[in-house]
């Protein structure tokens, strides 16, 4: 008797990771950004993998204690430094202590983001001038200052997050797609600074992932129109994301790590879009 199809299950067809999957152990990240979202789910896959951490924010440490210690759980040594990145005293501050705490960078992932909604005409230039300095200064001189201990130590994976809208315009976001497309750039231009190391940098560029920030315009949706969560999630990515579903988190640092690993050494440079479908549409 003929056996009936065996049903599709695409995860059988990832390789199994090792139950410790530590292979980050003894080095460290800097990620900016990291107390909530999406800087703190990439600061918890690097710390699974066994990657010591330095988180930052602008929070109080005693409002992020918690998160630290959730990724201290993972057997690794977490620091958090409340951090002002519109200034380049507060950047050199970050990396002065972060390399003061241990000893090294290995990973730097660029991540914090400030973004202001509002027609060109009209835009408070002070939020334009907060843009430039955090979303896309703030990379640049972290990158600049520590580069030179990742070359004398001939290791280091850079990460600058950017984003959909890095290669497509929207209204009302000048700031935001201006300072994206720009951290791209700068990409490609460290990489090429370090072929002759292994030191390697990459644009990530997420879609739309359920952060605290969408999901405060999620819930306005449900509140405004009546509808349920799921009629909310559909109208908020309608336009975008054809999978009709948030990217998770996982996802994009599941493929941070992975850039991470030995497999990746020759990858540099890249413009990695993880937007369900977005960018194809």
């Amino acid at each position: 008797m003929t056996q009936p199809p065996e049903t599709f299950a695409p995860d059988r067809f990832l390789p199994e990771r090792s139950l410790d999957g530590r292979f980050l152990s003894g080095r460290t990240a800097l990620v900016t950004g990291s107390t909530a979202g999406l800087g703190l789910a990439i600061a918890q896959g690097l710390a699974e993998a066994g990657c010591n951490i330095v988180m930052t924010g602008l929070a109080e440490p005693a409002e992020v204690e918690s998160q630290r210690l959730s990724l201290a759980s993972s057997g690794v040594d977490v620091a958090y430094l409340k951090s002002d990145l519109t200034t380049l005293d507060g950047v050199e501050s970050l990396v002065a202590h972060a390399l003061d705490r241990f000893d090294g960078v290995d990973i730097l992932v660029n991540n914090a983001v400030v973004r202001h909604f509002a027609p060109i005409v009209g835009f408070p230039p002070e939020n334009w001038d907060a843009a430039i300095a955090v979303n896309l200064s703030a990379a640049f001189h972290a990158i600049r200052l520590l580069l030179p201990q990742m070359q004398a130590r001939n290791f280091g994976r850079i990460f600058n997050m950017t984003s959909v809208y890095g290669s497509r315009g929207t209204v009302d976001r000048v700031d935001y797609v201006t300072t994206k497309a720009a951290l791209q750039g700068l990409t490609r231009s460290v990489a090429l600074e370090n072929l002759d190391y292994d030191v390697t940098c990459h644009s990530i560029c997420p879609g739309s992932v359920l952060t605290p920030g969408t999901e405060g315009r999620v819930v306005e949706i449900m509140q405004s129109q009546g509808v349920a969560r799921a009629d909310a999630e559909r109208s908020f990515l309608a336009g975008k994301q054809p999978s009709g579903r948030f990217v998770s988190a996982k996802s994009v640092s599941d493929l941070l790590l992975f850039l991470c690993g030995p497999v990746a050494r020759d990858m540099t440079g890249s413009l990695l879009p993880v937007e369900a479908g977005w960018l194809a549409s």
